[in-house]
């Protein structure tokens, strides 16, 4: 069994203040990918034993960045997906493994009045291109904050948010796309019907008190790890952040 978990710490300096490491020891994965760290390796500690690390940070300071603590040693690690227009801002990790690609993903947002629509769907092509390009020769398991709430059923107020930014017919067209070439909503998978699973909720209007919120995470899995797929949870009850941590246990040796 191989276990993941996937969060935006949404700046890894202050999730360190609010209680990330005892979070994350708690989650006790075997790899847990992080998202809009906003910050560069070294620049604080973060002392989580047993495992290696591997970040990338955006060239502009405090701003975007991933990273992944693995508890085995990668066959190889890729930074980026090797297209110059993409890989300045510290957005994608791929560790290879025996038996599958590990994908640490943090989409770019639209931006209000999706200021930023057309490079995001540029994004989304290229990176949809560059998944089945790993999925050619091992599985995909590809994570991260989407920055998209797929479906109605997928964020709180699906009428009066339809058109923003995370919910513009545009980027869930996207993301129905890489489904339908070959991926697989791992949490959707064990729950097609579950109402009110969230992973991240505005700091605005108690939008988290009232669990007003969205499901921008995920763990997407090649379709034939669909039925090796355990687990898929998420963890609402893990502060530090606007986003909360969401996880998966795979049937992998």
């Amino acid at each position: 069994m191989v276990r993941f978990a996937s969060w935006n710490v949404n700046g890894l300096r202050a999730c360190l203040k609010k209680g990330f490491l005892e979070a994350a020891a708690g989650l006790d994965v075997d790899l847990l990918c992080l998202q809009e760290t906003k910050m560069e390796q070294g620049q604080a500690q973060v002392d989580l034993s047993g495992y290696l690390q591997f970040w990338n940070s955006a060239e502009k300071k405090g701003y975007s960045g991933t990273a992944v603590f693995a508890r085995r040693e990668p066959l190889a690690v890729g930074y980026g997906m090797g297209l110059d227009q993409h890989d300045h801002e510290g957005r994608l990790i791929t560790l290879e493994y025996p038996d599958f690609f590990l994908v640490n993903c943090y989409t770019p947002n639209a931006q209000e009045g999706l200021a930023r629509i057309d490079y995001r769907m540029a994004w989304e092509d290229d990176l949809r291109q560059y998944l089945l390009s790993l999925d050619k020769t091992k599985p995909v398991v590809y994570c991260g904050d989407l920055n998209v709430a797929h479906e109605e059923i997928d964020l709180k107020n699906p009428k009066t948010n339809r058109g923003n930014a995370g919910f513009s017919d545009q980027e869930r067209e996207k993301l129905t796309q890489l489904l339908e070439a070959g991926f697989v909503d791992s949490f959707r998978l064990l729950y097609p019907e579950q109402t009110g699973a969230y992973s991240w909720w505005s700091y605005r209007f108690r939008a988290r008190e009232n669990n007003a919120g969205w499901r921008i995470d995920y763990f997407l899995v090649s379709r034939r790890l669909a039925g090796r797929v355990r687990q898929a949870a998420i963890h609402p009850d893990i502060l530090g952040s606007d986003h909360c941590p969401v996880s998966l246990e795979l049937d992998l040796p």
